[in-house]
């Protein structure tokens, strides 16, 4: 956009931003009373990009009505940088809070507000350092990416890989990382196992089939499974170097007296980098199928959602290696997951790295520290020198 069309003084300051973003209620969740559209976000980004000159393009996610993705793009060019965030927060009990989770709130020099770090202050961090280049040439794109409900199903990320979008070379998102950048972390699987069997007096076996007594022998063949992995795979850059199987609840039965018709297990695993979630449904169903076949059960083997894979850029990656210069931090591993796997589907070598620090995130008083706020811009600026100019 041509030097004249553009109007960075019409854009607020980082300040005014945030309170504006943290007012406008976007939470995404499985439950639909307090799911959120995150369309007045997107469209609130979207007026504050375009007088900077970016191209704005909002795209609906499929299947999901009032769920939005925004690709804001200044420049243009095959390569470039992404700098992303999700719009949405999570869900808030409004009696832990000490102040109005929807006012940004200034206090102990920090600033408070649902999704001040998880992260809506990053959108306003990364305007602010854009303003600078509003009107600039510049040789490779900078392209400002928002997703929706990461928080809940990361359908906004899935969406924006299957449509092939956005096209660019580098890709930098801003969670809550205290500004470290992380270059790796592990999958997240939640899955059901149900087992159907037949009810009866339990006076006599014969009477029914104990789904129960599956679940049992299930169960043990799970944490057999969670032996032989954790033998095989380990990373040393992560604090828990194996990958983890949790059994989380069970449910089952009605009666002591009766024969257990129905036993359902829910458990998640957390894969390392390297670990292929297919792979590992399929060795877990070669598993428990046969205890099925030989109570006579009925079997459910599900996702309770699709999943996150794990994620990894290698250490001497050009991103990774900007990161670590201008951070003085070398990259790291976390155990959270992020929208990271879809931004590497894309074809973009990607790393974590933002404001705010990860406890802060999901917690009543949520904040991000004042001190985060220059340094995230100067960090930002030095990206976009890098890879844009």
């Amino acid at each position: 956009m041509p030097q004249s069309a553009v109007n960075a003084a019409s854009v607020p300051g980082v300040k005014e931003m945030l309170t504006r973003l943290i007012s406008l209620p976007s939470i995404s969740s499985a439950s639909a009373e307090w799911d959120h559209s995150n369309e007045a976000v997107v469209r609130t980004l979207a007026e504050w990009l375009e007088p900077l000159g970016f191209a704005v393009e909002i795209l609906d996610v499929p299947g999901m009505p009032g769920k939005f993705n925004l690709i804001a793009t200044l420049g243009s060019g095959p390569g470039g940088l992404v700098l992303s965030g999700h719009t949405d927060t999570v869900p808030y009990d409004d009696k832990r809070w000490q102040s109005d989770p929807f006012a940004l709130t200034e206090r102990d020099d920090r600033w408070y507000g649902l999704g001040t770090c998880d992260m809506k202050g990053f959108f306003a961090l990364a305007i602010e350092a854009a303003r600078e280049y509003a009107g600039r040439p510049l040789k490779e794109p900078l392209i400002i990416l928002a997703t929706a409900d990461e928080e809940s199903s990361m359908n906004g990320a899935r969406a924006l890989a299957e449509a092939g979008k956005p096209k660019a070379r580098y890709a930098v998102i801003g969670e809550p990382t205290s500004l470290r950048p992380v270059r790796m972390h592990k999958g997240i699987m939640m899955e059901r196992l149900k087992f159907e069997g037949q009810s009866g007096h339990s006076s006599n076996p014969a009477l029914g089939r104990n789904a129960l007594e599956g679940m049992h022998e299930a169960m043990t063949e799970l944490l057999a499974l969670r032996r032989h992995w954790q033998a095989q795979y380990q990373n040393p850059n992560f604090e828990v170097q194996v990958p983890t199987l949790n059994l989380g609840c069970i449910h089952g039965g009605d009666n002591p007296n009766r024969i257990c018709a129905q036993c359902e297990l829910h458990f998640d695993l957390r894969p390392l980098p390297g670990m292929d979630m297919e792979s590992l449904r399929q060795a877990i169903l070669a598993k428990v199928r046969p205890v099925a076949e030989r109570h006579e059960l009925g079997l459910v083997f599900e996702p309770l959602f699709d999943g996150v894979p794990a994620f990894e850029t290698a250490a001497d990656a050009a991103l990774v290696q900007a990161c670590e210069k201008l951070t003085g931090h070398t990259a790291h591993a976390v155990a959270f997951a992020t929208e990271a796997p879809w931004l590497q589907q894309l074809g973009l070598e990607t790393l974590v790295m933002g404001p705010g620090s990860i406890d802060q995130a999901h917690q009543p008083d949520e904040f991000l520290e004042l001190s985060q706020l220059e340094p995230t811009v100067r960090i930002l600026k030095g990206l976009i020198r890098t890879f844009c100019l």
